[in-house]
């Protein structure tokens, strides 16, 4: 028990640390990135995934006012919407991010990349788990709505305007409406 509460400790970095990463990722993912600064000050998806992280915090906490309050100012100000409640992971990158919804019970893994347009959303007024978990190393593209308590798996990539109604395998490739595994490990699926 020790040795995980020693790696979890670990794994925390301080709010400094987690700008920094930011960054980092910007940098690596957005090649119109240039500039520790530009990126700062310039873009959205950095401004929400900041704010994000302040709200969740407070969230944790239970200072649920305070947390929606950061969440509206931050959906005011860059266009996306992230419930304070969502949980997200390390090296999250939002491209483009003007119209994003991530909702309460999401859960996002580290290393996912979105686009704009995306709605990571429920599918009714359901309580409990309502929203969709991505996991690691996930892509998901422009317009795509993804609905429901599903499972996005690991290192996945789901196509542009692509509706996921449906648990998606990990390493897989979906795209359309409904959206459809068309590569699994690497190899075509057909249908």
């Amino acid at each position: 028990m020790r040795e995980v509460l020693s790696l979890r400790e670990k794994q925390k970095l301080t709010f400094m640390e987690k700008i920094k990463e930011t960054i980092e990722v910007a940098r690596e993912k957005d090649p119109a990135a240039k500039g520790a600064i530009n990126i700062l000050v310039n873009t959205p998806g950095i401004h929400a995934i900041m704010f994000h992280r302040v709200a969740h915090s407070l969230y944790n906490r239970k200072h649920f006012f305070t947390a929606r309050l950061i969440s509206q100012i931050s959906r005011f100000l860059t266009g996306i919407e992230i419930h304070p409640g969502a949980q997200i992971g390390r090296r999250f990158f939002i491209d483009h991010g003007m119209g994003i919804v991530i909702g309460e019970t999401a859960e996002i893994g580290d290393d996912v990349m979105l686009f704009h347009q995306v709605t990571l959303g429920g599918t009714g007024k359901d309580k409990g788990k309502r929203h969709p978990t991505v996991e690691n190393n996930v892509i998901i593209s422009a317009g795509v709505k993804v609905l429901g308590p599903i499972v996005i798996g690991e290192n996945s990539k789901i196509g542009a305007n692509a509706v996921v109604l449906h648990d998606i395998p990990k390493n897989a490739t979906a795209v359309g409406i409904p959206a459809k595994v068309v590569r699994l490990n690497g190899e075509k699926v057909e249908h």
